[in-house]
């Protein structure tokens, strides 16, 4: 086939570098504002965010536990499960982005930004731990 395998990779790439993109583009919007921790903020959630990207954007589906079902059904239900979380930080992510950009106060929604990351990270380490 024609489409040699570092063409079909470099797409994996595009959502990370957006969200880092964007946590440029916040951070020194805001910082031009004179909000200097609100850039800081929003620099840290979108990078954050991107390493989160960037660190998914290979991962394959485990099975956890037989509580998740056999077979077919727990890698529906982990990809299901995946997808809800992965849905539920962007919207976080967007929302803060949105009130950085109108001015507003944003520590709550780093803050939720935040506990997402830590569990995720935590996540990670724990089930390499016993993998």
């Amino acid at each position: 086939m024609w489409i040699a395998p570092e063409r079909r990779r470099a797409g994996r790439w595009i959502a990370p570098a957006l969200a880092v993109a964007a946590g440029v583009a916040i951070g020194a919007t805001e910082t031009a504002r004179g909000h200097v921790t609100t850039g800081l903020v929003g620099l840290a959630v979108l990078l954050g965010y991107g390493a989160l990207l960037a660190y998914r954007r290979g991962e394959s589906v485990l099975t956890l536990h037989e509580a998740f079902g056999l077979g077919r059904r727990s890698g529906i239900h982990l990809r299901a499960a995946a997808m809800t979380g992965d849905v539920l930080v962007g919207v976080i992510v967007a929302a803060m982005l949105v009130q950085a950009l109108r001015g507003a106060q944003i520590g709550l929604l780093a803050g939720l930004a935040a506990v997402a990351g830590v569990t995720y990270f935590l996540s990670v380490l724990m089930l390499n731990r016993t993998y």
